[in-house]
């Protein structure tokens, strides 16, 4: 899921080599937080945030074929 998210974050910015994102477990929870350049944060959250909103989807789909829980936070 990691990776998966990073690349998405990858394609969006203008920035590729400040986006990371940094993983870890809170009970059975997965959260994944998505770090990218202050003048990229527009372009990651989108339009009332359609785009975060988008890889929140995205992401969920993905957790629930692997029968996991994972969310992603911006900042």
């Amino acid at each position: 899921m990691k990776e998966l998210v990073e690349v998405m974050a990858k394609g969006l910015v203008s920035k590729p080599d400040e986006v990371s994102v940094t993983e870890y477990q809170k009970g059975d929870e997965t959260i994944l937080k998505l770090h990218v350049a202050e003048d990229d944060m527009g372009k990651v959250i989108g339009h009332a945030g359609r785009i975060a909103k988008a890889i929140r989807v995205i992401v969920k789909a993905a957790a629930v074929k692997e029968d996991k829980q994972v969310s992603v936070d911006i900042e």
